[in-house]
């Protein structure tokens, strides 16, 4: 083996990176702040949401109003999670899976509006907060939540 091992011949842990643990966890936090505040959104019509958004974009899903309602308690449970890292891969699986709808929502409400070179009269494309969010979701999917968490980083 190449890499330093500890007494019980496991392999020694990675030196601590400062700025980048600091980074992930900054990233961590923040994007879990936003979208606390998307549940809590939701949660403001969520008869409307189901109708407006799930029913008419996302017809695929049965009962609106239950995936409504599963949305906002994935958008206000797990960012919380997430934030404290404790279970932080399934709840960034969850929140991903969120996001991975809302991308879908906005491409059947707006199209791809000439993704990826277009200019948009509203300077973003309709889905790109939402694909924002999921490819930072994938990345604690993938990565988990860094080392400065409760759990560590596993």
């Amino acid at each position: 083996a190449d890499g330093a091992t500890g007494a019980d011949g496991a392999p020694a842990p990675a030196p601590l990176d400062v700025p980048a643990e600091l980074g992930v966890l900054l990233l961590r936090v923040g994007v879990s702040v936003f979208m606390f505040h998307n549940g809590l959104d939701k949660l403001q019509d969520p008869e409307g949401f189901a109708k407006f958004v799930v029913a008419e974009h996302l017809s695929f899903l049965p009962e609106p109003l239950l995936w409504t309602y599963a949305a906002a308690a994935a958008e206000l449970v797990c960012p919380v999670a997430l934030a404290l890292g404790v279970f932080a891969r399934p709840a960034a699986f969850a929140l991903f899976s969120t996001m991975g709808l809302a991308v879908a929502f906005h491409i059947h409400d707006t199209g791809l509006e000439g993704f990826p070179l277009a200019v948009v009269e509203a300077h973003q494309y309709g889905f790109e907060t939402a694909g924002l969010y999921a490819l930072a979701f994938l990345y604690f999917v993938c990565a988990g939540p860094g080392r400065f968490s409760i759990s560590g980083g596993k």
